[in-house]
């Protein structure tokens, strides 16, 4: 018997679960944890509220509002569980919370709790190591699998260490009560944010090449969420740094899926609007650093940079004096692999290739398998007349990629150095 044809109510149900869950699973996940603080029984009602849309949808149709449908389920699934014997014997029923059923609520009028989960997920049992993989898979929705190949970690072994940090979070404390998340007073934030900063910038990371614009409208909103509830200097630089870098996506890749560099991008292809949001979040920086609420940071330095960068939509030129400049504060301050590799790319236009390509070799072994570096090495060593070396680099840097359009701009280019070294063969 042939098969017939998808069923495509059925299709269009599934679709649409899976992008409620994109788009809403942090925002559902805080509104239940919130009031017990149980992240984990959270998470298992959720599970279940989607596990059921997936079954009943195809059939019955999509719901008028999803997440009031799916909230309302999950926190059923709660309240069964609650009710249960095994739970009467061996946790405090508070009928103000648990028996609650929230038949005709709406999400969107109830606030967003995100932050406060977030603030959550630097809970002093849990290692500061796994604050910000375990914000990314909590409060964003990342995968281990995706989390781990941000961090260079196994699959197997962050989905076991967010097992172990997720259970820290949701264990009672030792007078065996469990607070609802709450955000911390204003003067506690400094402490506790950082690594809520770094979850942000770490999935819009993750996702920068192949982000849609409705997933990148919603970390452009978290950063702000962040930046307005904390009122810090580096909170607000960091949703600054965010909209620059979103403003120049649409020059990223031209007409015909070839990826762009920024240096040869066309301003006039920016997104003005973010262009604006992005430069008056760095103003406000600038002023909640010199209002004391926090200091200089890496995230007001890197939106700064990406400023310098955007200047060129109206001055035509690249400042590159200004971004050594920035580059060497950076270096100081928060020295990272991948702020020294760009900090060699700003080098070699202010002092040449050589110098550019011996900040490179300073690293050494340490990007491996960074494939930045092996991008820019494999240029620096063209500039120097160096061809095989710089095929050679350029070969590692593909196998490193993995953006097609990247990863066929960097092909095209080992193929014009191919080219140009067999043309100088032949003379």
């Amino acid at each position: 018997m042939v098969p017939g044809p998808p069923d495509r109510p059925a299709r269009a149900a599934v679709d649409e679960a899976e992008a409620v869950a994109r788009r809403s699973y942090g925002r559902l996940l805080a509104l239940l944890a919130a009031p017990s603080g149980d992240l984990a029984g959270a998470e298992d009602a959720l599970a279940d509220a989607f596990e059921r849309a997936l079954r009943t949808w195809p059939s019955s149709g999509v719901p008028r509002n999803p997440e009031a449908w799916l909230l309302t389920v999950a926190r059923n699934r709660r309240r069964d569980r609650w009710r249960s014997a095994a739970e009467r014997t061996s946790t405090p029923l508070d009928a103000d919370v648990h028996a609650a059923v929230w038949h005709d609520v709406d999400p969107d009028a109830v606030e967003d709790r995100r932050l406060a989960l977030l603030l959550a997920c630097t809970h002093p049992a849990v290692n500061p190591a796994m604050h910000t993989p375990l914000m990314l898979s909590v409060v964003l929705g990342y995968t281990a699998e995706q989390i781990g190949r941000a961090f260079a970690v196994p699959t197997s072994t962050m989905a076991a260490r967010l097992g172990r940090a997720k259970k820290r979070v949701a264990a009672p404390d030792a007078a065996g009560a469990r607070p609802g998340l709450v955000i911390p007073e204003h003067d506690e934030l400094p402490a506790l944010i950082a690594p809520v900063l770094e979850a942000v910038y770490g999935a819009f990371t993750i996702e920068f090449t192949t982000v849609t614009r409705a997933r990148h409208a919603l970390l452009l909103g978290l950063a702000d969420t962040v930046a307005e509830v904390a009122d810090t200097a580096e909170a607000h630089g960091l949703a600054a740094l965010l909209y620059l870098s979103s403003a120049r996506f649409p020059a990223r890749i031209a007409d015909d899926g070839t990826f762009v560099p920024l240096p040869q991008q066309d301003p006039s292809e920016w997104d003005r609007v973010l262009l604006d949001h992005g430069r008056a979040r760095l103003r406000t920086a600038h002023d909640a650093a010199a209002a004391g609420r926090g200091g200089l940071g890496r995230f007001q330095l890197e939106a700064a940079i990406s400023a310098v960068h955007c200047a060129r939509d109206e001055s035509g030129v690249t400042d590159w004096a200004t971004l050594r400049e920035l580059h060497d504060v950076l270096a100081r301050l928060a020295p990272t692999l991948g702020g020294t590799v760009a900090r060699a790319a700003v080098v070699a236009e202010t002092d040449g290739a050589a110098a550019g390509l011996a900040l490179v070799d300073t690293l050494g072994d340490r990007v491996a398998r960074l494939q930045p570096a092996w991008a820019l090495r494999a240029e620096l060593l063209r500039r120097l007349g160096r061809t095989v070396d710089s095929d050679a680099a350029l070969g590692r840097a593909i196998d490193l990629t993995t953006d097609p359009a990247e990863r066929a701009y960097l092909q095209h280019r080992r193929d014009g150095h191919s080219s140009e070294g067999r043309s100088r063969e032949g003379h």
